[in-house]
C-alpha cells in the first residue's frame, strides 16, 4: 500500500491511523483532528476527510484481493441509508461465521440491483451450499433468473427469517453511521465512506482470528 502515499505531507503510518480509527469509530472528523493533535500532529479535518475519500477504494480493492476463503453458507439483504434526503441502499453478503463476503451500495432496491450484486458475489466466490435471503419479490426475482443462466443450483436458495437474523444483527455496524449520512452531499462521496466503513468492519471481524492488515489492528 505505500505507492498509494507517494507525494503525501503526512507518513502512511499517520494516515492509516487517522483514516483507521474514523472508519471503525463512531467519531466525527473534528474529533479525530482532537485525538490527532493529543499526539503532536496537527491536521485540518477536511484533510481527513481527502485521507477517507482516497484510502476507502484502495483498502477495499486490497481486502477484496486478499479475501477469498470463506464458507458455503452465505446471507444476502440489504439495509437503507438516507443520502441528500434520498433512501439509497446498501447491498450485504456474509458468510455463516458472520464474515462479511461482498457490499455494494444501490439507488435503488429493485431486481437489478439484487441481480448484479448477487451475480458479483458468485463470480467471486462460487457456487454456494446455501443462500439465505429475505421474501422481497425484487431478489427472489434475480435468484430465478440466475439460477436459469447456470449461476446457482435449484434448492440452494432459502427464505428463512431465522437464519437471516445473522445478518440482520451485523447491519448494526452500519446503522450506527446513518447520522453521518445525512451529511454527505453526494452518492459518490457517500459510497466511498461506507466502502471504508464496511471493509474496516471487515478487517475488524477477521482480526479475531489473525492480525489485523493495511497496519491497522482492530
Amino acid at each position: 500500500m505505500t505507492d498509494h502515499f507517494k507525494g503525501r505531507q503526512f507518513n502512511q503510518s499517520v494516515i492509516t491511523f487517522a483514516v483507521g480509527y474514523y472508519l471503525r469509530y463512531n467519531i466525527s472528523y473534528r474529533d479525530l483532528v482532537e485525538m490527532m493533535r493529543d499526539r503532536g500532529i496537527f491536521v485540518h479535518h477536511t484533510t481527513l476527510m481527502r485521507w477517507v475519500q482516497h484510502c476507502s477504494p484502495i483498502m477495499r480493492a486490497l481486502w477484496r484481493k486478499r479475501h477469498r476463503r470463506t464458507s458455503k453458507s452465505w446471507r444476502m439483504d440489504e439495509t437503507y441509508i438516507k443520502i441528500k434526503g434520498q433512501w439509497n441502499y446498501l447491498y450485504r453478503a456474509i458468510d455463516d461465521q458472520g464474515l462479511t463476503l461482498d457490499f455494494q451500495l444501490r439507488k435503488k432496491r429493485d431486481f437489478n440491483s439484487a441481480y448484479h450484486f448477487l451475480k458479483r458475489l458468485l463470480k467471486t466466490y462460487g457456487l454456494p451450499h446455501r443462500l439465505v435471503t429475505d421474501q422481497y419479490g425484487a431478489t427472489l426475482k434475480a435468484i430465478k433468473k440466475l439460477t436459469r443462466e447456470g449461476y446457482l443450483h435449484k434448492g440452494v436458495h432459502q427464505c428463512s427469517k431465522y437464519r437471516n437474523n445473522l445478518i440482520e444483527q451485523d447491519h448494526r455496524f452500519i446503522k450506527r453511521q446513518q447520522v453521518r449520512s445525512a451529511s454527505y452531499q453526494s452518492t459518490r462521496t457517500a459510497a466511498r465512506t461506507f466502502y471504508g466503513f464496511e471493509t474496516m468492519h471487515a478487517i475488524h471481524k477477521e482480526s479475531r482470528k489473525k492480525l489485523g492488515l493495511f497496519g491497522f489492528s482492530a
